[in-house]
């Protein structure tokens, strides 16, 4: 079957079809489109010439359909409904009856700190939705995210992708954590001196032993021994109690778990900045009601996590 090129023909053309159809009337074709009626004539002549048939003919004080137009309307009456439901299509989200599933792109860390105080929100005011967290490699996630395989993604993004929109949602900062009674720490501080000279455990992803710390200790011609490496933060608290390591986490997680496996919280002797927590969507998904309403709750969520 040799195919139409839609470009060839006007589509304005189904509407008067289906006017005249509801109407069999020109005059009242032309009244409902709000045009002459010399246009609606028109339009009836192309559509004749279009199908190649009469289309509609004058018996007595109306124009009936032959058996073409008959056998035609019920795909143009389709095809425009198809098409206005489409133009009109209305992309509402509705937090508290939806049962939409999120996917967010997330590290244990940051799914430590969100989760629960966003699991919380969602009992109250959208019992339904479902969240699944997922890791992501950062040299994805641009992918990940014009793919919909994520909605969101968590973390620090010093250089985002192309077409993907960021928002910072939190600071964070490190500070060291031991066990309690640790022999080097002395009012709950740690010298430089003593700091260096103990056994360290690091996170990292990276498959190697130079955190942020090495860096700044590098500065100073200054190193430490890393002796247990992770690419699970979650870990390090409950190893640390158990031990005479210390380790640079980030605050509140730190908080989190201190009381839970009898950690010291210490401030570090080494200065190091601050960094910035970042939401991460495609642009892509900017309008998304739904993705627009997650963003916002997780920003809203953030600003109540402590430390303020």
């Amino acid at each position: 079957m040799k195919s139409i090129n839609l470009a060839t023909i006007d589509l304005n053309l189904l509407v008067a079809f289906e006017a005249l159809l509801e109407h069999r009337s020109v005059t009242k074709a032309a009244q409902q489109l709000q045009i002459g009626q010399p246009a609606m004539s028109a339009s009836l002549n192309r559509l004749r010439i279009l199908f190649a048939d009469e289309l509609f003919v004058r018996l007595g004080r109306q124009m009936q359909p032959t058996s073409k137009a008959q056998a035609i309307a019920p795909g143009i009456l389709a095809a425009l409904a198809q098409i206005r439901q489409t133009v009109t299509f209305n992309q509402s989200f509705e937090p508290n009856s939806s049962n939409h599933r999120f996917t967010i792109g997330s590290s244990d860390y940051t799914s430590f700190v969100l989760v629960p105080p966003l699991l919380e929100f969602c009992h109250q005011t959208a019992p339904s939705l479902n969240l699944q967290m997922i890791e992501f490699k950062k040299d994805c996630v641009g992918e990940l995210l014009e793919q919909g395989v994520i909605d969101v993604a968590l973390g620090v993004f010093p250089e985002p992708p192309r077409k993907t929109q960021w928002e910072p949602i939190f600071a964070e900062r490190f500070v060291g954590i031991a066990r309690q009674g640790h022999p080097d720490l002395q009012q709950g501080t740690m010298s430089l001196e003593k700091f260096t000279q103990l056994s360290h455990a690091l996170t990292t992803l990276r498959q190697d032993t130079t955190g942020e710390i090495d860096k700044v200790l590098s500065q100073q011609n200054l190193q430490r021994r890393i002796a247990l490496t992770t690419p699970h933060m979650l870990i390090l608290p409950f190893a640390i109690a158990k031990s005479d390591l210390v380790v640079a986490i980030p605050q509140r997680i730190a908080l989190c778990l201190s009381q839970v496996c009898n950690l010291t919280i210490f401030e570090l002797p080494v200065k190091t900045e601050p960094w910035m927590v970042s939401i991460l969507w495609s642009v892509i998904r900017e309008q998304d009601e739904a993705n627009r309403w997650l963003r916002q709750t997780i920003k809203t969520i953030c600003q109540h996590i402590p430390p303020h």
